[in-house]
């Protein structure tokens, strides 16, 4: 979905709030009079429905690389800021920020913007320690600022010349960085493969239990966007979780980068027209073709799981492949409502965030009049709840209770619609959000730049699916 997410980043560089007019190698594109990185660019590819974490920090400015930045002096720079914010002194903070920003922004709204928070958030209690982290490339100052009803981060990113390019508010995280999977490696084993679609050559991996035969195996379909095989999100490899939890339990697993990541571009030659099917769908059925060839692969126990994207694209992908030929589907974060709802719905929850005021309708028309009218059209008509209607095989539909992407709404109306089928299971997790991070309280899209591997029992619960003692 190339064309998708390249409107997507004209949308964000319309109401930034950044410096972008940096010096920079790369080339920049120009969009709504600002310019935009095409370092950013590249890490931007697949903001749509899953990265959207990305989408924030162009929105709050973060254009700057870190390694041009003094820490220590920052370090300073931050704690000053911060004590301009609570006292009230604008003027203090907006000489302190970008040439971009000051040209944007009023010293009042720096000057107001303490005193806003104690009325929503009641009176200050306490202040945290300054911590530093890095996101692609990029170095956040921040602490965590409570207050009686809740606590907010305070978040600083400055640019090579010392000057803060983002300063912002946001609720502050409850997910922390957790210990990595590991492989096992006397239990488990892994083969490169290659799924073969036309003239497209996917590289993938497939990862299995040493010495296993006639095994059940879980085709990984990736959310929208340019994504590798472990559908990496920052430090996070959902995908690469899932397969090696899976292997684990006795179940094969196959996971691929997508055409749009192998091909770029080129995933759409001149004449050939964008559709969820040259983009996702003719891939799955190549792979559920390879793996259905494999000696270790019990051919009758083939099952498909997708994420975000991937999962609204199940049905369609089961319809595809005929009947009788998977042994069950599974949507993981699957919206249901169409893109143009979802864009408005994040965007409106993500300005929530930065106290920005964009023009939400607006930024979302400039998105779908931009999308190729062949994937418009095939969205538009493609109805996945009616399609998984007339589906016999087992399907499971597994969604984040902290989710914001892709909300308990979507998740309603799968349950309302599926309801009378038996076929069709349900399951919601309170404590996750659209990367499987658990936490808890409102969900940020900083969450994704902490390590968290999908839980162990969100894994035991595809495992107990596709062995048949799923429990609701």
């Amino acid at each position: 979905m190339i064309q998708s997410d390249a409107a997507l980043w004209q949308v964000a560089g319309q109401y930034a709030y950044d410096d972008s007019e940096t010096n920079t190698e790369e080339l920049t594109l120009r969009s709504g009079g600002e310019e935009i990185n095409e370092s950013l660019i590249k890490i931007l590819e697949g903001i749509m429905l899953q990265r959207i974490v990305i989408l924030l920090i162009v929105l709050l400015g973060i254009l700057q690389p870190a390694d041009a930045q003094n820490h220590k002096a920052n370090l300073k720079s931050a704690e000053r800021l911060y004590k301009f914010i609570v006292a009230g002194q604008g003027d203090s903070v907006h000489v302190r920020m970008s040439d971009t920003i000051r040209k944007k922004v009023a010293p009042v709204v720096f000057s107001d913007s303490f005193r806003q928070l104690e009325k929503q958030m009641g009176k200050f209690k306490s202040r945290g320690k300054w911590k530093t982290e890095m996101a692609e490339g990029i170095t956040m100052y921040h602490c965590d600022v409570h207050f009686e009803k809740n606590s907010m981060r305070f978040t600083v990113v400055f640019d090579e010349d010392g000057r803060a390019s983002t300063l912002t508010f946001t609720p502050a995280t409850s997910v922390v960085d957790a210990k990595p999977m590991k492989f096992n490696k006397k239990r488990l084993e892994e083969k490169s493969v290659e799924i073969s679609t036309d003239t497209f050559r996917l590289p993938g991996t497939l990862t299995l239990p040493k010495g296993g035969s006639r095994l059940p195996v879980l085709i990984l379909v990736h959310g929208s966007g340019p994504n590798d095989r472990d559908e990496t999100l920052g430090p996070n490899k959902p995908f690469r979780d899932i397969a090696w939890g899976l292997a684990e339990q006795g179940i094969a697993v196959l996971r691929y980068d997508k055409r749009t990541k192998v091909y770029g571009t080129a995933a759409y030659p001149q004449g050939v027209e964008a559709t969820f099917d040259n983009e996702v769908v003719d891939d799955v059925i190549s792979a559920v073709r390879l793996v259905k060839s494999l000696p270790e692969i019990d051919s009758a126990r083939v099952y498909v799981l997708g994420h975000s994207l991937g999962g609204m694209l199940v049905p369609r992908i089961a319809q595809r492949a005929g009947e009788g030929c998977l042994g069950g589907i599974i949507s993981l974060a699957g919206p249901v409502r169409k893109m143009e709802q979802l864009l408005t719905e994040q965007m409106t929850y993500i300005s929530s965030l930065s106290g920005t005021q964009p023009d939400v309708k607006a930024a979302v028309e400039q998105v779908m009049n931009s999308l190729p009218e062949s994937y418009r059209k095939m969205e538009t008509e493609y109805q996945p709840v009616e399609v998984a209607r007339m589906l016999k095989l087992p399907f499971l539909v597994l969604q984040g209770e902290r989710d914001y992407q892709v909300t308990m709404q979507d998740f309603g109306m799968w349950r309302f619609g599926l309801y009378r089928n038996p076929n069709v299971l349900f399951k919601s997790y309170p404590k996750l959000n659209h990367a499987l991070q658990e936490g808890s309280g409102k969900s940020t899209p900083f969450e994704y730049t902490h390590l968290s591997p999908v839980p162990e029992y969100v894994i035991k619960d595809i495992a107990d699916f596709i062995n048949g003692v799923f429990k609701q």
